[in-house]
């Protein structure tokens, strides 16, 4: 739907209690330009192609990155986003590993309340279920053909509607490792959000459903010892003493969901633990969980390795504990006592 399609009063045509996740253009994304040393005002656009040489270092050489964000209306009314200023922070470590310029918080921040301004009929309505995904792009844009990074890069910055991940609750998925793939080298891009770490798990994942699961995990690429992340996903868990467990590794992408839900244990009195977990711990786990911005939480029903299967069921009170507390906070209902949400 074209943001031209719009039924009276201004409101897009749009089924919200329908929507999926997937690209629907809007009114507008806002583009900014670094060279010569200095970024450009953020300025809004209505075409939804860009252009650039043929010869762009992005195209060539992956200096690409990206962030996932939401803005949500909440239950008075207003529309907030979701830790904005946690998003400017990881790009940032993204970008000075690509040798690319920082953007300035402020900047960010800003340029991610305007274009949700000039969007703001796109935002669900709440009780929906749907968000407004926010999703910067990060990119070289220098013509060249050496081996070197970019000395022009634009910052855009796009939204559009999306709905609940998963209709009527929490569903939970098989998972698989599979350990002839690896998502990152040891000491490589795994810890900063860059483009190519995404198409290195595109086969694994074709791997993965060709067997009937629909998520891969990945052990850590030095060893293939310890657990680090589900392809597209943070991976934690719950022990059978109450403790919410995540993976230390330098090859997993920090998230912002898992940083968020991390704190949300600690609020309700968990034990939280951030460390290497070694596979041998997998069968001795309650709950296990899938965290991302997309999908908040994913309960993982099973996970498949080296021939065999560990089940752990449908039953997952805790993770559902935290994504009703996550959610209540990003959709207003609960009180947001760390000021996480940024009013637009």
């Amino acid at each position: 739907m074209s943001a031209n399609e719009k039924a009276s009063g201004g409101k897009p045509h749009l089924d919200w209690n329908s929507l999926g996740f997937g690209y629907i253009p809007v009114n507008t994304h806002i583009r900014h330009t670094w060279k010569d040393g200095e970024w450009s005002k953020g300025e809004l656009r209505s075409e939804h192609t860009i252009t650039m040489s043929v010869a762009a270092c992005c195209l060539h050489y992956g200096q690409a990155a990206f962030e996932g964000m939401k803005a949500f209306t909440c239950k008075d009314g207003k529309v907030r986003i979701f830790r904005p200023d946690e998003n400017a922070d990881r790009l940032n470590r993204t970008a000075h590993h690509l040798l690319g310029p920082e953007v300035p918080k402020e900047m960010f921040i800003e340029s991610v309340r305007k274009v949700v301004r000039d969007n703001i009929e796109f935002v669900p309505p709440y009780g929906t279920g749907g968000s407004l995904y926010i999703r910067p792009l990060y990119i070289g844009t220098s013509p060249q053909i050496g081996v070197a990074p970019s000395t022009i890069y634009d910052l855009l910055i796009m939204v559009m509607p999306v709905g609940a991940y998963y209709k009527g609750g929490l569903k939970p998925v098989d998972a698989l490792v599979i350990e002839d793939y690896d998502r990152a080298a040891p000491k490589g891009t795994g810890s900063v959000k860059v483009a190519g770490n995404y198409a290195a798990s595109f086969m694994p994942s074709k791997i993965a459903k060709s067997h009937g699961y629909s998520i891969t995990l990945f052990m850590d690429p030095k060893t293939h010892e310890f657990v680090d992340e589900f392809g597209t996903s943070n991976f934690f868990a719950i022990t059978k003493d109450g403790t919410f467990i995540t993976p230390e590794s330098p090859s997993i992408l920090s998230s912002i969901t898992n940083k968020s839900l991390q704190q949300i244990a600690k609020d309700c009195g968990m034990k939280v633990e951030k460390r290497p977990i070694h596979k041998s711990e997998l069968p001795d786990l309650l709950e296990v969980g899938a965290c991302g911005t997309a999908v908040v939480i994913t309960p993982i029903s099973s996970i498949s390795i080296e021939g065999k299967t560990i089940t752990y069921g449908d039953k997952y009170p805790t993770l559902k504990k935290l994504y009703e507390h996550i959610t209540g906070i990003q959709y207003g209902e609960i009180p947001d006592t760390h000021g996480w949400m940024f009013d637009v």
